[in-house]
């Protein structure tokens, strides 16, 4: 079986499970030198696609490869597959579910943390010798402590959860909406309400997006919804990018309505210099806290991944259906 990896050999080879070296397959990597499309057309043999989560697998691809059996994202996210295209083809399309929800919500907790303590405006002023002059002006800021924050998760899926778990321990005021809402033992469990968004968004000092991109979600976060929250919000987003009408984030920030945003994942990504969400004015770009896409990014993600998509091609070899299926065949 021919699997098809638009991806860097490296770390296929680090995070390759002991049990795949005795499996019937031939590993083909997309180089650099080539788009994913000639990657196809030189491989029409190919029956698997492996691609992480941000390359587009579309249905040009697949009219490449009339073997395909299985499209597997590396990632939790699967929106950049065709999955209406592979439907038609009777080609699977998998995911990785649940695998990097740890991870992504240790990573929203710390940026929650970063964006209270001013911690890289803080780390900046160490460098520059400004020490006690930064902490001075700290202590006059009224800094609240995380467990003093009321906290709004918007979508409580696997990492969502996670986050609530996280979250709970510090004293945190929980609220969450979701398009449907959880039974009452998991809100009890989770110590958490569900609120309609507009009226999560009024209530909560941090609003933490861990929704899938779709229709309904695309720009969620708008001048709308922004025009409902407290001026000193947070806005934590280890999503996607697309959630945020980046536009109207700049503007609440710009105008005071908007307290901080701490970003994971932006669109686009790679994410340029001049983008509205990091190019943002010297008088209040020490409330913006970036990382680069590093949430769902440890050894135990990759590992729990990798071993879940070699998996699914034993499963196909055995003649059986792969797990994590997404596009509903």
């Amino acid at each position: 079986m021919k699997i098809l990896i638009f991806g860097p050999k490296a770390r296929y080879d680090l995070y390759l499970p002991e049990f795949v070296r005795d499996l019937p397959v031939e590993l083909v990597f997309s180089g650099t030198h080539q788009s994913t499309l000639q990657a196809a057309e030189e491989n029409p043999d190919a029956e698997v696609i492996f691609a992480d989560a941000i390359t587009p697998v579309g249905r040009e691809i697949m009219d490449k490869l009339p073997q395909l059996k299985l499209i597997h994202s590396e990632g939790v996210a699967f929106n950049a597959i065709d999955v209406a295209a592979a439907r038609e083809r009777g080609v699977f399309v998998c995911n990785n579910k649940g695998c990097n929800a740890m991870s992504v919500a240790e990573h929203t907790v710390m940026l929650m943390l970063m964006a209270l303590r001013r911690g890289v405006t803080g780390h900046a002023a160490v460098k520059a010798g400004e020490q006690i002059q930064f902490k001075e002006r700290f202590m006059v800021s009224n800094s609240p402590e995380l467990g003093e924050q009321t906290v709004g998760i918007i979508g409580l899926g696997d990492i969502g959860t996670a986050t609530a778990r996280l979250l709970r321990p510090f004293g945190c005021q929980l609220y969450y909406y979701s398009a449907h809402r959880r039974p009452p033992e998991t809100e009890t469990e989770l110590g958490i309400t569900y609120l309609p968004l507009k009226e999560l968004a009024a209530r909560c000092d941090i609003l933490s997006l861990h929704c899938a991109v779709n229709e309904e979600t695309t720009h969620m976060v708008n001048e709308t919804l922004l025009s409902c929250v407290k001026p000193w919000a947070i806005l934590v987003n280890t999503a996607r990018g697309q959630l945020t009408d980046n536009q109207a984030v700049r503007r609440a920030l710009m105008e005071g309505t908007l307290g901080g945003i701490a970003i994971d994942t932006f669109d686009p990504e790679p994410t340029p210099a001049n983008h509205p969400l990091v190019d943002l004015p010297p008088e209040i770009a020490d409330r913006a806290v970036y990382s680069p896409h590093l949430g769902g990014i440890t050894g135990g993600v990759f590992r729990r991944a990798h071993r879940n998509m070699w998996s699914s091609v034993r499963l196909l070899l055995e003649g059986q259906k792969p797990k994590f299926i997404v596009n509903g065949l």
